[in-house]
């Protein structure tokens, strides 16, 4: 329930040259200090997991392998992208690994089995899904509308939403953490916007979806 409350407001700055101050002082010894390094982010990298994973149990897991990787392996980060994105680099693909040894049919969802990357996905005619007012968002019905709709999602199209709409992430660092071009990254999150708006559509029939078509003169990237 707490996924869509992070997606509507933007992540607070936590200071890259805090974070890479830390960095240095770890990597000379003062190994105690990543605890304070990695806390502005432990929410982040909750949330990202359990949105891939849409379980608790495991998204706890993957969360606490992401940040023992972080620590283990510290001295190859480069610092040629913010730490914070080199970190979720780690948790998606944590959770990924996690997806292959449970099973990976079961997390096949049916909207994606009919529209691949290369096809075409032809969008109903209702309102962009971000218009949704601030108030309805702090009803918990509502939040948890959102999260299941978001977990219904064919996983890149989740993966690629979750970085861009949730974390905020560009789309260049969206791109690398998920090792895809700029271009599917574009793609992927226009149709992931689509596909979440005509799901969440007639659960608001009388709602604001109805006000305003979903991308009239802009783009949504």
């Amino acid at each position: 329930m707490l996924l869509f409350m992070t997606a509507v407001a933007k992540p607070v700055d936590t200071g890259d040259e805090r974070a890479q101050l830390l960095i240095t002082r770890i990597r000379n010894g003062e190994s105690s200090l990543f605890a304070e390094l990695v806390k502005p982010y432990e929410r982040r990298v909750y949330v990202t997991a359990l949105a891939l994973l849409r379980n608790e149990a495991d998204a706890e897991d993957v969360a606490q392998e992401a940040i023992l990787k972080a620590f283990t392996y510290l001295r190859q980060f480069r610092g040629e992208s913010r730490f914070s994105t080199w970190l979720i680099q780690i948790t998606v693909n944590e959770a990924r690994m996690r997806q292959r040894k449970r099973h990976a049919e079961l997390f096949e969802p049916l909207a994606e089995s009919h529209n691949d990357e290369e096809g075409t996905y032809t969008p109903r005619d209702f309102a962009d899904w971000r218009e949704i007012p601030s108030e309805a968002l702090e009803r918990g019905e509502v939040r948890a509308i959102l999260a299941k709709a978001l977990a219904s999602l064919g996983q890149k199209y989740r993966e690629v939403f979750l970085l861009r709409d949730v974390e905020h992430m560009s789309i260049e660092e969206t791109a690398q953490v998920l090792s895809i071009s700029v271009a599917s990254v574009k793609t992927r999150l226009l149709r992931a916007r689509l596909m979440l708006r005509d799901i969440l559509a007639p659960a608001f029939a009388d709602g604001w979806f109805s006000r305003t078509p979903f991308g009239k003169g802009s783009k949504p990237w």
